[in-house]
């Protein structure tokens, strides 16, 4: 990442000492702004249209606006913004209905601020954060007969070239190592990425990961 680039961070939680925990974590990080506080959803929207920034750190549970309403809005509204879902709830369900949603990583409140922030750096590098938490949910969801279900029901195909990118994403490869490993530069694998989504109708990797899973075209 290049020592020139600032990335803006805005929290939005309804408790003023998580807030300013989070802050004080975050102080002196690399690269790191934090450009405004939110302290409930309300705020977070009406903050949202003063100034984007580029990453939001937002919880569930808030008051006015929680955060599975306000993320549906956030997506639409703005959709290159990336949402970390930092919250006490550690629910399965919750958790793979947020990543659906549109969230790019989802962290619980008892998280390491180092994790924090390598979230926050892997959000803006490589779109997601992929953590046990994230990848032992979404698993869960996909092996429970009562909740799997076919998103896409016309089965697309795939290269093997588009197979083995898919592979790596669910690997949490970057687009470094898979272009490394492929031999295509980052914007070609990031192209190819596009086009797969496009081709299945997900919105996020998550999506497409669970396209792929679904389909039996990965583990």
């Amino acid at each position: 990442m290049s020592a020139e680039l600032v990335i803006k961070v805005s929290l939005a939680d309804d408790h003023k000492i998580f807030r300013d925990g989070i802050r004080m974590a975050l102080k002196g990080k690399d690269y790191l702004k934090i450009l405004w506080e939110a302290e409930d959803g309300k705020d977070l929207m009406h903050k949202m249209q003063l100034k984007k920034p580029d990453v939001l750190l937002m919880d569930i549970r808030m008051p006015e606006v929680d955060g599975v309403n306000a993320i549906g809005i956030l997506r639409k509204e703005y959709s290159d913004v990336k949402i970390i879902v930092l919250t006490m709830y550690d629910d399965q369900e919750m958790i793979t209905k947020m990543m659906e949603m549109g969230a790019n990583a989802y962290l619980t409140k008892t998280s390491d601020p180092d994790e924090i922030y390598q979230a926050i750096l892997t959000c803006m590098n490589d779109d997601f954060y992929f953590n046990d938490l994230v990848n032992k949910a979404v698993l869960s969801k996909l092996q429970t007969k009562k909740q799997v279900r076919q998103f896409y029901p016309n089965p697309v195909k795939f290269s093997d070239k588009e197979i083995r990118i898919l592979k790596l994403l669910a690997e949490d490869k970057t687009t470094e190592e898979i272009s490394k490993e492929i031999f295509l530069s980052p914007r070609t694998v990031e192209t190819i990425r596009q086009n797969m989504k496009s081709k299945v109708g997900a919105k996020t990797i998550a999506g497409l990961i669970m396209y792929g899973m679904r389909n039996k075209l990965i583990d």
